[in-house]
């Protein structure tokens, strides 16, 4: 049974389904809070980002940013180096997006020069990617206040992907789009395409990491094409996991050479169909999981022995999203509820349940309005 733990009639969501809003000790978790839910965000809406302590379920409103979305949120999290003091969040600066690192009891802060678009669970490095880009793409994925600068260019040389040491806060790049276009334009028959990183997360160890490049157009957002591509964490050793050709969206690490995602895969031995596939890095090895059971898109995690999957539904005909976990082993799987979801203004702002394991993977919190509101709830003894 799911209990609320965000305040009642606000607007409140954590983000996405890969970032850990528990804190290590479990006392507490991350949260957003927002004045309105039901439209896209501008340039100077602020999103109040705050701790919910989960024994009294007080919320405790730490700063304001405008780099934030409904998707993804601030990408808020605990930092893995210190999980029970330390938050990075990314955040609008003297024009600029960053990250900031953040001590919850002293306020003392360290700022990256970039934002991130995911940290390594060691806590080491951070990867970037052009966020006001990725408003231009789904707003409800990027950030509102600051234009592009490479606006007019597809593929630039000058923007792309940056490694950020997150001890000095100095960031390199280490893909260009650019590199990205010449690595994998030519499936596009000589067509020249505006490209974006849209998603882009490290394997375990960080020592790979995995990105979809996109493209689109603006303003008509055409249907666009993804490929999952995989690097070295110098941006070396490219492979390309899934072409451009196929249906790849959400996915999630299993360990260091395995990733499972949603998507349909084409080509000999590897099924053609929609559902949940098990990818090996740097191999043409793909596996189907869950024929019968992974029949709709859907966000999912592992637990942390790997032996657990959690996943959620979008809304069906009726507006019912559902909550879900499957043991792997014997592909036994456990409703966890269903929920009603408000039909949203437009897609960029619906709201997923997105579902996060904590820490030891023996609770789940989601986001959900089926009490009117955007809330945040907890189900204990998964």
């Amino acid at each position: 049974m799911e209990n609320r733990i965000s305040p009642a009639e606000q607007y409140f969501f954590f983000g996405y389904y890969d970032l850990q809003p528990f804190s290590k000790n479990g006392k507490y978790h991350l949260a957003h809070r927002v004045d309105f839910m039901n439209r896209l965000h501008g340039p100077e809406d602020e999103a109040e980002i705050g701790i919910i302590e989960l024994d009294t379920l007080k919320y405790t409103p730490i700063t304001k940013t405008k780099a934030w979305n409904f998707q993804q949120g601030a990408m808020l999290q605990w930092n893995p180096k210190n999980p029970d003091t330390e938050i990075i969040y990314n955040a609008l600066v003297d024009g600029q997006y960053v990250a900031i690192t953040e001590d919850i009891n002293t306020g003392k802060k360290r700022i990256a020069d970039r934002p991130v678009a995911n940290v390594s669970r060691d806590g080491k490095y951070g990867l970037s990617i052009n966020m006001s880009r990725l408003y231009d793409f789904r707003p409800g994925y990027g950030y509102a206040t600051v234009r592009d600068p490479f606006y007019d260019e597809n593929h630039s040389k000058n923007d792309g992907i940056f490694l950020i040491d997150m001890e000095t806060g100095k960031s390199k790049m280490i893909i260009s789009m650019q590199d990205i276009w010449d690595f994998s334009g030519s499936f596009y028959g000589g067509i020249d395409k505006k490209m974006v990183v849209n998603h882009i997360t490290f394997n375990p160890s960080a020592t790979r990491f995995l990105f979809l490049p996109r493209d689109f157009h603006v303003p008509t957002k055409e249907i666009h094409h993804t490929a999952i591509i995989t690097a070295d964490l110098d941006g070396s050793n490219t492979y390309l996991l899934s072409d451009y050709g196929w249906y790849n969206s959400h996915y999630n690490w299993r360990d260091d050479e395995t990733v499972m995602f949603y998507a349909k895969i084409d080509g000999k031995d590897r099924g053609g169909e929609l559902g949940n596939y098990e990818l090996r890095d740097m191999t043409r090895e793909c596996k189907r999981i869950g024929r019968d059971i992974f029949v709709r898109d859907n966000h999912m995690s592992y637990s942390s022995d790997g032996k657990r999957l959690l996943w959620d539904s979008y809304p069906d005909a009726d507006m019912m999203q559902s909550l879900h976990v499957t043991d792997l082993s014997t592909m036994q799987t456990r409703s966890l509820g269903k929920y009603t979801s408000m039909r949203p203004s437009c897609t960029d702002v619906r709201c997923d349940l997105h579902p996060r394991w904590n820490t030891d993977s023996t609770a789940v919190s989601f986001d959900s309005t089926h009490e009117g509101y955007r809330g945040i709830y907890l189900i204990n003894e998964i």
